[in-house]
């Protein structure tokens, strides 16, 4: 007995007041604040909840997180302790005030990562920069598929920025998630905020951001934004007329007569005319949602004209889609549905050039920046007659400037220098080739470029494509994706099953493209034995600015949100619409009958 005794750690004492009164004997080095506060809440009785007990020592509250001894939270011997006891709702309401608070400190959090990481994307693939790691590529396409240059490096960089933010934050609304998806959004104002105003005028991207805003607000049925929200949409529709024409007359030319707008429409007078109901502009606001309503039963499609398309071999959702744009014209919905299947079957033509390419920068190596080789200024040395590994070696040294490496290259001792040196890491490079060349192949079956466009651009020579949208080509694998990334067999590039005779098409192109890259691993395995000096030189001065630290989770769930379907942002789903236009023109003729 004596012997257990003198074991036993010795225990401290603590006296405690309050709802509870005592003292208790403690281990301050063994007792955390959860423990003490357990027993504290079995001495009081009654069934009380440790949730539910307070304790106060030396004028401040003590707290569960994080965890820490009694000793290690300023507790010493003969401690006074006050407890308190809150009522069980009072109890709740803190928990759930601390699980709000902590909520929302997640979430501003996610919104700085999303903000960051959408920053470094933009940056990343506008300055010719890329990572070895990475899946996709980004750039800007116009609706015709035609790749967007416009505007400064700066205006292209905020311009991907908002163009990705604006597509998280549809993503988001898609999964109702409204009150996260109007921060993303106003984020993606902000990014647009920062282009250059006269070119973004020319894009319908901006209004249709707007009217995202707008929705967010009338989904949440936030009233106190009804102000905010007027002049919203005010912008919007200026924004349209600018971009679309009067009437969109503009935008049928382009469209080639078909109304794929109209859904658009549709939410921006039932909003509109929501606002003058709020406002008390009766007349006004029955005025809109009859507009509204009009529309709306325009895009009611027939089961018939949909059967019809299906039973040509078209899949339900886009036969529906094409036959809202078309006005349900059967010849006009087949035609855009071709129209469709063709720039799929070319974009995919073009991943696959763009990843080509990829491979090539890649066996380049990285200029002092992390930037790659700029092949266009490659293509021009070669051209007068320079050897590709020398030229490609002399722009990466000068950081793609095509004068100092022709400079360098004209140079007779320079150029001497330059070849010495890649020989010499030749040589030593030379007993590491098959592993390198299989390094170059997997890295290219990695990466896929981005089609990053969801705004048209007008220029004096053609008018506005009416929509830019940023779209992620083959690297980003929409839902229904194998484990590896890839479009399951059968799917076309949205991740859809293929229509008609498109999965022939594709296969077909598929076989030939095998064929191609068959032969081309053959010739890329020689011509990484000729290009393995030119990694291993990269290699010098690749780590002389390395990449700072990256959100890849982050920048991966941004890539592969976008879509690159030019169409996407008009194909709206209108049945809310709808429900809430035969709802707000109910309670007009309920307050005109009292009235009367």
């Amino acid at each position: 007995m004596a012997s257990d005794e003198a074991s036993a750690p010795a225990a401290d004492r603590i006296r405690v007041v309050g709802k509870w009164v005592g003292a208790l004997e403690v281990d301050l080095g063994a007792w955390t604040v959860p423990m003490l506060r357990a027993e504290v809440a079995r001495r009081v009785g009654d069934g009380v909840e440790p949730d539910r007990v307070g304790l106060i020592f030396g004028g401040r509250v003590l707290k569960d997180d994080p965890p820490a001894s009694l000793r290690e939270a300023g507790l010493k011997g003969n401690a006074k302790v006050l407890c308190s006891l809150t009522s069980p709702d009072r109890a709740k309401e803190i928990a759930a005030e601390a699980a709000k608070a902590k909520a929302e400190e997640e979430h501003a959090a996610r919104l700085v990562r999303l903000w960051d990481a959408a920053k470094a994307l933009s940056q990343r693939h506008t300055d010719g920069s890329f990572l070895e790691d990475e899946d996709y590529n980004l750039d800007l396409e116009d609706q015709s598929g035609q790749k967007v240059m416009f505007g400064s490096v700066e205006d292209m960089k905020a311009l991907k920025m908002a163009l990705m933010l604006h597509q998280k934050g549809k993503t988001q609304m898609k999964k109702k998630m409204y009150k996260e998806a109007l921060d993303v959004l106003t984020m993606a104002e902000e990014a647009f905020s920062l282009c250059d105003s006269k070119l973004i005028e020319k894009v319908d991207n901006v209004p249709m951001l707007q009217l995202d805003i707008v929705w967010c607000y009338f989904v949440l049925r936030d009233v106190s934004c009804l102000e905010v929200a007027g002049t919203r949409l005010e912008k919007a529709r200026v924004g349209f007329e600018r971009s679309h024409g009067k009437d969109s007359s503009r935008f049928r030319v382009l469209q080639a007569g078909r109304q794929a707008d109209l859904a658009i429409y549709v939410r921006l007078e039932l909003l509109e005319g929501v606002v003058a109901y709020y406002n008390g502009h009766a007349d006004k606001a029955r005025g809109s949602l009859t507009s509204a309503q009009a529309k709306y039963l325009q895009l009611q499609v027939p089961d018939e004209a949909i059967s019809m398309l299906m039973d040509m071999g078209y899949e339900a959702r886009s036969a529906k889609r094409a036959l809202k744009m078309t006005g349900y014209d059967i010849q006009s919905s087949v035609d855009l549905l071709c129209e469709e299947r063709e720039k799929k079957i070319r974009r995919r033509e073009e991943d696959r050039e763009r990843q080509r390419e990829i491979l090539e920068q890649m066996r380049y190596g990285r200029t002092p920046t992390n930037k790659a080789v700029d092949l266009q200024k490659l293509k021009g040395l070669t051209t007068i007659g320079f050897e590709k590994y020398l030229a490609a070696e002399a722009l990466r040294i000068n950081e793609n400037d095509a004068e100092k490496a022709l400079d360098l290259l004209t140079n007779p001792e320079q150029n001497c220098i330059l070849q010495s040196k890649i020989q010499a890491k030749r040589s030593r490079a030379s007993r590491g080739i098959g592993a390198g060349s299989s390094s170059s192949r997997a890295a290219a079956a990695r990466t896929a470029p981005i089609n990053n466009s969801q705004a048209s651009v007008s220029a004096p020579s053609h008018a506005v494509d009416g929509n830019a949208l940023p779209h992620a080509r083959d690297g980003n694998p929409p839902e229904g994706n194998d484990a590896d990334g890839n479009l399951p067999e059968g799917n076309d590039a949205d991740g859809n099953p293929l229509e008609g005779n498109d999965a022939q098409l594709l296969d077909s192109e598929e076989a030939m493209i095998n064929e191609e890259t068959a032969n081309e691993d053959e010739e890329t395995a020689n011509e990484d034995v000729d290009m393995t000096d030119e990694v291993a030189v990269a290699d010098e001065h690749s780590n002389s600015n390395p990449v700072s630290a990256r959100d890849v989770s982050m920048e991966s769930e941004l890539a592969h949100d976008l879509t690159g379907d030019a169409l996407d942002d008009y194909d709206i789903d209108v049945s809310d619409e709808g429900q809430a236009i035969a709802e707000y023109l109910s309670l007009l003729e309920s307050a005109a009958t009292a009235s009367s």
